[in-house]
């Protein structure tokens, strides 16, 4: 078998513009591709090796959007992005940091693992986690 390397999640969004500025300015990704497609496009947006494909919506969300740390029927529950320091990304981030659980410590299962979920401009679930490593098996 080939090898698997993940390479997008696929958002559609209301406000694409204000969704890829969220993205750009807190989690470092840079524009990579913009697809026209007659009167709407998709624009990729990449960091390292992982890309967020952003979407015109084109229809309503049909229920209410998740809180806390994601749904808990079937569906995608959140995004999440590893940092140095959870507490000085929501500093930096200020008042676009809204805060939708935590921030936990976890070190009764990882020592140093702490996180907290923040929703990102349409409400979309995002994890930012400090800490986190494999277990050795």
């Amino acid at each position: 078998m080939a090898d698997l390397i993940f390479h997008h999640m696929a958002i559609a969004c209301k406000d694409p513009l204000q969704v890829e500025a969220f993205y750009t300015r807190h989690f470092g990704f840079k524009r990579a591709r913009v697809i026209p497609l007659g009167d709407t496009q998709i624009v990729f947006i990449k960091s390292g090796n992982a890309y967020l494909e952003i979407f015109q919506a084109k229809e309503e969300y049909p229920g209410s959007k998740a809180e806390a740390d994601g749904p808990w029927y079937p569906d995608w529950r959140h995004i999440a992005f590893k940092v140095d320091n959870v507490d000085a990304k929501l500093a930096e981030m200020g008042s676009d940091a809204k805060i939708t659980l935590g921030p936990f410590d976890f070190d009764a299962f990882i020592p140093g693992w702490r996180t907290v979920w923040v929703s990102d401009p349409e409400g979309n679930i995002v994890e930012i986690t400090q800490g986190y490593v494999d277990e050795l098996i």
